[in-house]
């Protein structure tokens, strides 16, 4: 076990072998259930460049490390992005809230998480140690790593989250976060396929006529979403539009 106090140090070590543990709460069940036994972990907690939320231009700059309890709590985050802080606020419960990073969420990219929906919706930008890579060339399958320094959001002109939770994982069966910004409408999409996605109909859709009755004009294909023991594609296909519909009556609402 591992604790460096600098980025550089904490890179090496992970380039030589190490596990990164930020919030600790998808590795640590997993070392529980022996699904995984790195040998090694390196702490990033005591790193203090990875800490910190700020508004930067027309972005707001999160440390890789900030818990989603402090997003939620952030005055910064709730006057940029009201949508961003009540999603974290409604990750899990107050335990992973307090303990669970974003920086640990968007590495881990669970494909029911929050956050990779938020991320891709708002053309987030995604800092590691190495380079800047964009949020839509970041989540390239199921649980692929980086380390992560910080995500720079830029704001939008208004963005809502809606998600359907699966009662005892309280991850999202299905999640839609709906961006509009300058440069017209996103629609992201988690918990209903392998990876987060972008939903290329509803932002046509939207694009032309922002209101809940447009997002409910477009059909969703089942074809492409999960199907396991809580939900039929059909079924995820029907929260799709749902919560689509229920995200921009929020915003048209306010």
């Amino acid at each position: 076990y591992e604790a460096p106090t600098t980025l550089d140090a904490a890179a090496r070590q992970a380039a030589s072998g190490a596990r990164p543990i930020a919030g600790g709460q998808s590795l640590l069940p997993a070392l529980r259930l022996r699904l995984a036994d790195p040998g090694q972990l390196v702490d990033l907690g005591r790193i203090p460049e990875l800490a910190g939320i700020r508004r930067q231009g027309d972005a707001l700059a999160i440390g890789a490390m900030a818990r989603h309890q402090q997003v939620a709590d952030s005055a910064e985050v709730r006057a940029a992005i009201p949508a961003l802080a009540d999603l974290a606020d409604h990750i899990g419960d107050r335990q992973v809230r307090a303990r669970g990073t974003l920086g640990g969420s968007l590495a881990n990219n669970d494909p029911a998480a929050d956050y990779p929906a938020a991320a891709l919706a708002l053309g987030a930008t995604i800092v590691t140690n190495q380079r800047e890579i964009a949020a839509a060339d970041f989540f390239v399958g199921m649980y692929t790593t980086a380390l992560i320094r910080e995500v720079r959001f830029p704001v939008p002109r208004r963005a809502a989250y809606q998600k359907f939770r699966q009662g005892a994982s309280r991850f999202a069966l299905v999640g839609v976060f709906v961006a509009e910004a300058p440069d017209g409408v996103r629609v992201a999409v988690t918990g209903a396929a392998s990876s987060v996605f972008r939903h290329a109909a509803l932002e046509a859709a939207l694009g032309r006529e922002f209101s809940a009755a447009s997002a409910a004009g477009v059909r969703i294909d089942p074809a492409d979403l999960g199907s396991d023991l809580h939900a039929s594609p059909s079924y995820r296909a029907q929260l799709i539009s749902v919560l689509a519909q229920r995200a921009v009556q929020a915003l048209v609402a306010a």
